[in-house]
């Protein structure tokens, strides 16, 4: 596969800048209520109850009370206007990097804007990405136990397949993502708009119950909440942030549907659903605190139970299919960036969102959501671990925004602190009041988070210093030049071409196949890939070379942080003729040692991460017959 038929835009791609193309301009807004929004519009099947539950088990009494209910509605709303639309949807989409988002892609901005890579950023992004997942890990489960919970309204005897069924349902989500999402993408949008129709609709059909619920608007409702309630209060304020996980999914599609199909669908239609049916639930509630058990599937009349269950068990798929899909992006931008190995990276046919799969995350993911639901066993046991993450990475979000809106935007730091340390302060709060979750579930996020980070910065360490090795002791370029066209050694036909990471140093496959073979290519190139902070590359200037001598030649091949490495593809783009061309691959044995470079405990992470990443014709797509290894041994 040539990388221009890969990165060739599709009719619902966006153009650079996060703008989408006029025509395409509503298709890109459905689509983005699907994907994008997909997470955090099944936020109402546990939000509210959870955080009122948190209230009245440690309020003493344990009763439901009319201002439990106004002030955790009026919490739940503002925190959707505050951090959602103001922080969100006003201020973070404007961080595009050349038309992507993500906290990686806000790295990247961090970084041009400061001039140089600091150790503060790339630690801040791993640090992101790492929370990341445990929120990609946390959703499928939570999402789809509480969708398939609605069952038991149906009828009890449903409760003991409760489990077995969003187990076989995860499973199946997860066997079909090697199929890409193409398929199923066109009808996420339609889907997801009719699942918010179908949430304003029950909302408004109970906001008569008791009319005082507007009251939750005014903020001081929820205000008084934490002021009165104590660590009641703070536990419930904890929950509340459910109501909003799923907001860095606007920031990280921005590439896939544009800025203002995404602003647009939120203002027009998510928010008003969400705020509808929030209100909706809160004032059943009022007339009928008992509804407590499941205030969202109550909103229905007892005909509509079972359909409204399937239709949530729908959300949640797509909804956990947004976040899945979202982990095999950052991980591929995580791996260009040099902070996880390269695994194996497969581009389906046709894609929207699911336009690449990666067998190991995928499979890797399914073993932890499974965990997740055989040791938590209930949406309600798992809330309790859901927010620490999110909070964690919407906390990083707003540190790497301070830098790109000062240093990036050009705003003053006086006005770059009042406008980004409200959200900031607001977000630490939340972090605080997830924090006292920490023993009831908390830890996973956290243990998650911090065993992916620990294996971030073992891969960037170790790399670092098996190039270091690596290099040590080999002749200057030009020297190894000289001295092999020089030498009086067989030549044989054909162009070999010596991948390596350094540009101007003797590649070790040269190196070993000149020590141990004794050979000389007609023609010998050595090519490097560069990964450039930007997502995709133009076809113009990708390949370059330059003529070292007579024989020997250097080429440089380059890509975006979005692009699959088709070397191949990108050197026939190019006009090369690859029939008598070789590609020598360099292959490293590694064993471990206290007394080099890293220590012990980090040479047993490292060594294995090194065997698992993908095989280096794999993630340049060489083909097999193509591909020649030559190897050696390292110790680290």
């Amino acid at each position: 596969m040539a990388v221009a038929s890969v990165e060739t835009p599709s009719a619902h791609a966006p153009s650079t800048g996060g703008h989408a193309e006029p025509t395409s301009f509503w298709a890109l807004a459905l689509g983005s209520v699907g994907v994008v929004y997909g997470d955090i519009g099944t936020s109402p099947l546990y939000a509210l109850k959870e955080s009122l539950a948190a209230a009245t088990a440690h309020a003493g009494a344990g009763a439901l009370t009319r201002e439990m209910v106004l002030g955790v509605v009026s919490l739940i709303l503002w925190a959707l206007i505050l951090i959602v639309t103001i922080k969100y949807v006003v201020i973070v989409l404007r961080a595009d990097n050349n038309g992507e988002g993500g906290t990686l892609s806000l790295v990247t901005l961090a970084q041009r804007a400061l001039g140089q890579s600091t150790g503060v950023t790339i630690l801040l992004g791993m640090a992101g990405a790492a929370l990341f997942y445990g929120d990609v890990v946390i959703t499928p489960a939570i999402s789809v136990l509480s969708a398939v919970e609605g069952l038991k309204l149906v009828t009890p005897a449903f409760e003991p397949y409760v489990i077995p069924l969003s187990m076989l349902i995860l499973v199946s989500l997860f066997a079909v993502q090697r199929f890409g999402t193409a398929g199923v993408a066109a009808f996420f949008g339609p889907i997801t708009a009719f699942w918010f129709l179908v949430m304003a609709l029950g909302g408004l059909m109970h906001i008569r119950d008791d009319l005082s619920i507007l009251a939750a608007l005014n903020p001081v409702h929820g205000l008084a909440f934490i002021a009165g309630h104590g660590t009641a209060g703070l536990l419930a304020l904890g929950a509340v942030f459910l109501a909003v996980t799923g907001a860095e999914a606007l920031y990280a599609d921005l590439g896939h549907f544009g800025r203002s199909p995404i602003r647009s669908a939120w203002l027009g239609l998510v928010f008003p659903a969400l705020a509808l049916n929030y209100l909706g639930q809160g004032a059943l509630l009022l007339a009928h605190p008992e509804s407590l058990e499941n205030p969202f599937f109550l909103l229905y009349p007892g005909w509509a139970l079972l359909p409204m269950v399937l239709l949530a068990t729908v959300a949640t798929v797509i909804a956990s299919q947004a976040v899945i899909t979202g982990a095999f992006s950052i991980t591929q931008q995580a791996m260009h960036l040099g902070v996880l190995p390269r695994f194996q990276v497969l581009r389906t046919s046709e894609t929207e969102k699911g336009q690449i799969y990666i067998p190991f995350i995928n499979w890797f993911l399914l073993g932890a959501v499974l965990l997740l639901v055989i040791l938590f066993k209930s949406s309600s046991a798992l809330a309790a671990a859901y927010g620490l993450a999110v909070t964690g990475d919407m906390v990083i979000t707003s540190c790497l925004l301070v830098i790109v809106a000062w240093k990036f935007w050009g705003w003053s730091l006086p006005l770059t602190l009042a406008a980004i340390t409200p959200f900031l302060a607001i977000e630490l709060v939340f972090l605080g009041a997830n924090a006292l979750k920490i023993p009831q579930g908390g830890w996973f996020p956290l243990l998650v988070g911090a065993l992916l980070f620990t294996l971030m910065r073992t891969w960037r360490k170790g790399s670092a210093l098996l190039t270091e090795l690596a290099h040590r002791g080999r002749p200057p370029l030009p020297e190894f030049i000289r001295d092999a066209e020089s030498r009086p050694i067989p030549k044989v036909p054909g162009t070999a071409v010596f991948l390596t990471g350094n540009a101007h140093d003797v590649p070790a496959a040269l190196l070993n196949n000149m020590k141990h073979n004794n050979v000389l290519h007609e023609r010998n190139v050595i090519l490097t890939v560069e990964t450039e902070e930007v997502p995709r590359r133009a076809d113009a200037g990708r390949v370059t070379s330059e003529a070292l001598s007579d024989r020997f030649s250097r080429t440089t091949v380059r890509f975006g942080f979005m692009e699959v490495p088709n070397v191949p593809g990108a050197l026939r783009a190019a006009g090369w003729d690859l029939d008598n061309v070789s590609f020598f691959l360099s292959r490293r044995a590694l064993r471990a040692s206290a007394r080099i470079g890293l220590p012990l405990w980090q040479d047993y992470l490292f060594i294995p991460m090194a065997r698992s990443a993908s095989d280096i014709s794999d993630q340049f797509c060489i083909p097999e017959e193509r591909a020649i290894e030559v190897g050696s041994r390292m110790t680290i």
